[in-house]
């Protein structure tokens, strides 16, 4: 394995929101229950803190205490271009110049507290950029903004690392930031050698990407897969289930071409339990992440490389066969 571990976005651990019940199904936990619920995942090596809901001007001090008594790294920051009402016609995008002079500020801000808590990447998912109605959006100048935005922030600090986490829709019928290869242009347009993209999993497949696929591309053009966030769902909605509970065989390539191609950050859980327990769902998404690296593990050298350089359909779907389901064949 050459990924830094896995990690986890901090409030998956605790109770999940939704549309019908705002408040969530479980019960709520405070920042240090939070870290102390992490903690007890002996596999979890890192957290994730989204902006404003984890980060204020006044617990930075809080959140070093947390990190150094759990030994838990900080991962990265999010962010928040997407949970307040300001941001509710876009943040980088956003036809008000003084929303997109936010945006920047805050990118800028979250970007100086994760280097003072030990971290140098920041996964950017502005959620709100984008429209829902045709001509509602200016598809030139809302991009120019867009990238504009991110060079600016992203030239604040050299020793952090940008990374756009793209998603094809919600909250907007239409993200902004929608494919791996959008994302990938705006990276490359934003330029500097520390803007890249964040692939979620469950967002490759709401985009009908095949998700190895997206990370070879990002990676064979720039080395720009900065950042992985681990889901799964049934391709239509982003249920953010348990890892490997619906794709499977798509989350086992996933794995075997972010070895191939070198990928060294972190996999990091970002499920929304809303029913299950917070702690109990991540561990099972942590040790399946674990189970498929163990079986990608057991395979001898050469065996897939040598499958996929053939090509034949049929000699892949036998070896998969007989390597998941051997025991009852």
């Amino acid at each position: 394995m050459t990924f830094a571990g896995y990690a986890v976005i901090l409030s998956n651990l605790g109770s999940s929101s939704d549309r019908f019940v705002p408040t969530g199904y479980g019960d709520r936990y405070t920042i240090e229950q939070l870290f102390e619920r992490a903690a007890q995942i002996p596999q979890v090596g890192a957290v994730e803190l989204v902006g404003t809901w984890h980060v204020t001007e006044g617990n930075v001090r809080q959140l070093k205490d947390c990190l150094d008594r759990t030994g838990l790294k900080l991962a990265s920051i999010i962010p928040d271009h997407f949970g307040q009402p300001k941001w509710k016609k876009g943040s980088f995008a956003s036809k008000e110049a003084s929303i997109r002079a936010e945006a920047i500020s805050h990118t800028k801000e979250m970007a100086d507290v994760a280097v003072e808590l030990g971290c140098d990447l920041l996964s950017l998912w502005p959620g709100q950029d984008g429209y829902d109605y045709l001509f509602q959006s200016d598809y030139v100048q809302e991009r120019q903004w867009f990238v504009e935005g991110i060079r600016e922030a992203s030239q604040h600090r050299s020793d952090v690392r940008y990374s756009l986490e793209y998603k094809i829709k919600e909250p907007r019928t239409h993200g902004l930031l929608s494919t791996a290869a959008n994302a990938l242009l705006i990276a490359q347009q934003a330029g500097g050698d520390n803007v890249g993209v964040t692939i979620d999993f469950g967002h490759s497949l709401n985009a009908y990407e095949t998700p190895a696929e997206a990370a070879a591309l990002l990676q064979q053009y720039g080395g720009k897969l900065f950042h992985v966030h681990m889901n799964d769902n049934y391709r239509h909605w982003d249920d953010d289930m348990i890892v490997g509970s619906v794709h499977t065989i798509e989350t086992l390539e996933f794995f075997y071409w972010l070895r191939r191609l070198g990928y060294q950050g972190w996999l990091s859980i970002d499920q929304y339990p809303y029913r299950e327990d917070g702690l109990a769902a991540v561990r099972e998404g942590v040790l399946a992440m674990e189970a498929f690296n163990r079986l990608l593990d057991s395979i001898p050298s050469g065996e897939l490389e040598g499958i996929i350089a053939r090509g034949e359909a049929t000699e892949s779907t036998v070896y998969l066969r007989n390597l998941l389901l051997r025991p009852i064949t």
